[in-house]
């Protein structure tokens, strides 16, 4: 499928936005605070906090620069705010009022005159009309001062990077980390948005493309500094329709209660206000805009408020811990409390979901037990664990033979997480108004990492078998990034064979990519894992995630316009033999500059020969002059092409010579990959081969007969087991040339040919590209 990595705008679609526009507002703040930022109207926002610490305090930020929004639809950086005006009504309650030292202040951060970076501070009461909860502001940056009172510094705004509001709690002491007597909740408003003045109106990509067929994932950890509205904007305009799959997240969704020495997840599953009026504002958003989404709850919790009990531990004692800094823990499907809180949090959702108007659809993300990276040990050892489990033998490391009563260990545990997950999903049904669509996502290369054979005894159990549940979700995102195909496809055979889901009902989801760096690469290899998913049969395919589609630009286009109902090439060959008078012409295209002194510069273009041939010498009776014209006719002329072998090269030994195994280098295996391109070679130059006889086609690997491959079509070689790393690939073949009828007509005279002469029948060879 057509795309491309967008870096701006490239004479896309562009409007503009009025400066301040509320739905562009973020918002900022430490851990374990939590605040949100929605939209309730074209010309307001409100945010939401929850503090615990005397020293937390949020920003609401507006920034100069756009670094949120895909290229296509990000707004121009305009950095002077010179003559331009905001004015709004502030509304708040349960933070600092605005008349009071460490009342809501406006920082600007930016260049003075001289362009040494610095930062402001205009106090909001200042420029304000009304109560110190209820107010209008009014803000002409050219006449802003910086300070408690005025007059003060005045604000240098013609090189403004951002500005925030700041929000905190009642009892606020800069720095510190004690905690608030209790929870504290606030929030403010700003409504009535208004701005005029230069540069009030700011340009803003506004791009829409048509739907591709693909589905977009989302996650609230990734996008709780951002509007709602915002997103579901970027997520129609860039063309996903249909499902959203949206993580809530481990992190930033739920209320935090005192317990263990610090902050943890509130046991009744409860959500944090500005999680609840985030997502309330989200559902409602999509279900406006066509969309469902696809409520996503794994069992990952942030380790620092994960009770110590629910977590998994290894068999030393060791927390299951994952590679994210600061880390998170996984959470017991022995632990019966955390288990309930799994159930109650998804309750939450789903109301909301429903009071949205949303369908309900709700997908069990990654559920596993842990496996340490460093050592292999598994984590299935936790105190309940352990006695659900008869006090198991230890599994220090899943990469060595495992014991039978090893084996018997993690059957039990496959069982325990097959019995955790089914809860979950009936509770999930029964808490729904009407019918609920539940999903298991399940990754594979943790889930049938070759390194341990037996762990899918307890992260794959027999018993999330087909019709377990209604969807099953695959990602394999480490794999398809790294090229592993071998892996891929094996690992696909494998769940299907283990738990037998139809194509029809799989989803699958590709992706994503870390760091820009790998951006190019990366996203080449997500676009091709999408349409190769297609070619499968999976009939939903999602991309993994809108932050890094955001930031890479990745935009997907539509599939081309349905052509007429003719094929482009049809894989037969041409049908009559060739006479010995046959023309084949090797051709190139070289470009040639002769420089006034007479030397010359050449160019080739073409890194590869193309072929061009006169078939008409061997046509000798009336009888094949017909079966031609017959040809010709089917083939609506050049329109479309088919196979011709050529009399004079068609082996990969030497030109004519009976194929061998050994006969032309293909690739060289890296433990990995899996497919490799059919190849001659003439001296340096390469020739890639699209229509080999597939029966002629031998293959070896490390000189020896290979087994376990097959032929995937135009050339392409795809073993079972990628081949290990170092070992040669080669093999040996018969091909033919693709090409097509050179002229949209065919002349032949009776006359001329009764007389011996033989018309001409031009052909040219087809470029294709490799499978």
């Amino acid at each position: 499928m057509p795309f491309y990595l967008a870096s701006h705008r490239h004479g896309a679609a562009g409007d503009h936005i009025a400066r301040f526009d509320p739905r562009f507002w973020t918002v900022n703040f430490p851990r374990p605070m939590m605040a949100s930022v929605v939209t309730p109207t074209p010309d307001a926002l409100r945010v939401d906090c929850e503090f615990h610490h005397a020293g937390e305090l949020a920003g609401l930020i507006w920034s100069s620069e756009d670094s949120a929004d895909h290229p296509l639809l990000a707004y121009d950086t305009v950095r002077d705010y010179a003559q331009c005006c905001l004015r709004f009504r502030w509304r708040s309650a349960g933070v600092i009022p605005l008349d009071q030292p460490h009342g809501p202040t406006l920082t600007i951060e930016g260049r003075d005159a001289a362009g040494t970076p610095r930062a402001w501070y205009a106090r909001l009461w200042n420029y304000a009309e009304g109560s110190p909860e209820d107010a209008v502001i009014s803000l002409r940056f050219s006449d802003l001062q910086s300070g408690y009172g005025l007059p003060g510094e005045p604000v240098h705004v013609a090189d403004i990077d951002r500005m925030f509001i700041s929000l905190v709690p009642p009892g606020y002491v800069p720095g510190s980390t004690d905690s608030l007597p209790q929870r504290a909740g606030g929030w403010a408003e700003l409504t009535e948005i208004a701005c005029w003045g230069a540069n009030a109106l700011l340009p803003c990509g506004d791009a829409i493309l048509p739907p591709h067929g693909i589905g977009m994932a989302t996650a609230y950890d990734d996008a709780f500094d951002q509007a709602p509205a915002r997103l579901v904007r970027q997520i129609e305009q860039l063309g996903y329709r249909g499902d959203v799959i949206h993580y809530v997240g481990m992190s930033h969704f739920f209320r935090l209660e005192p317990g263990e020495g610090g902050l943890l997840a509130a046991a009744d599953g409860a959500l944090c206000e500005p999680a609840r009026a985030w997502h309330a504002a989200y559902f409602a958003a999509l279900a406006e805009a066509g969309l469902t989404p696809i409520i996503s709850l794994s069992y990952e919790l942030f380790a620092a408020h994960c009770p110590a009990a629910w977590q998994q531990r290894a068999h030393d004692g060791a927390p299951a811990r994952t590679g994210w800094e600061p880390p998170s823990a996984l959470l017991s499907p022995a632990n019966t409390e955390a288990m309930a809180w799994l159930q109650a949090v998804a309750r939450e959702f789903i109301a909301m979901a429903e009071a949205a108007g949303c369908a309900v659809r709700f997908q069990i993300g990654e559920p596993w037990w842990w496996v340490q990276p460093q050592t292999g040990a598994i984590c299935c050892y936790d105190d309940a664990a352990r006695a659900a489990l008869g006090n198991p033998v230890a599994i220090p490391d899943m990469r060595l033979t495992l014991s039978a009563a090893q084996k018997a260990v993690l059957d039990q545990a496959g069982a325990l997480l097959a019995a955790s997950t089914a809860a979950l999903a009936q509770a999930v049904r029964e808490v729904a108004s009407g019918p609920a669509e539940v999903l298991l996502l399940a990754f594979t290369p943790t889930l049938l990492d070759p390194a341990m054979p037996e762990l899918k005894r307890a992260a794959l159990p027999a018993g999330w078998a087909w019709p377990a549940f209604d969807r099953l979700q695959l990602e394999d995102y480490d794999w398809l990034t790294a090229g592993a195909e071998g892996a891929r496809f094996a690992a696909y055979a494998e769940v299907d064979a283990r738990l037998g889901y139809p194509l029809a009902a799989q989803d699958y989801l590709a992706g994503f990519v870390l760091r820009p760096a790998e951006a190019d690469a990366f996203w080449r290899r997500i676009d091709a894992g999408l349409e190769e998913a297609a070619a499968r049969g999976v009939p939903r395919r999602f991309v993994w995630a809108l932050p890094q589609i955001a930031r890479d630009g990745f935009t997907r286009l539509p599939p081309p316009t349905e052509e007429p109902a003719m094929n482009a090439f049809d894989d037969v060959s041409y049908p009559l033999a060739l006479g010995r008078d046959v023309q084949v012409s090797p051709e190139f295209s070289t470009g040639v500059a002769v420089t006034a002194s007479g030397h010359e510069r050449r160019n080739a273009l073409w890194a590869d020969a193309r072929l061009r041939f006169d078939v008409g010498p061997g046509i000798r009776s009336e009888a094949e002059l017909s079966t031609l014209i017959a040809f010709f006719r089917a083939r609506h002329g050049p329109a479309t092409g088919f196979r011709l072998r050529d009399p004079f090269d068609f082996s990969s030994n030497a030109m004519t010579g009976a194929p061998a195994m050994t006969d032309q280098a293909i690739g060289t295996g890296d433990g990995h990959r899996a497919s490799f391109q059919l190849v001659k070679r003439y001296g340096e130059q390469l020739r890639t081969i699209t229509r080999p006889d597939p029966d002629s086609i031998r293959v070896s690997v490390a000189g020896a007969t290979a087994s376990g491959w097959s032929h995937a079509g135009q050339g392409r070689i795809v073993f079972e087991t990628a081949p290990p790393a170092g070992a040669a690939i080669r093999a040996g073949f018969l091909f033919d040339v693709p090409v097509r009828f050179a002229e949209d007509r065919l002349d032949v005279s009776g006359v001329n040919f009764a007389a011996g002469e033989a018309p001409s029948v031009p052909l040219v060879e087809i470029r294709e590209e490799a499978a």
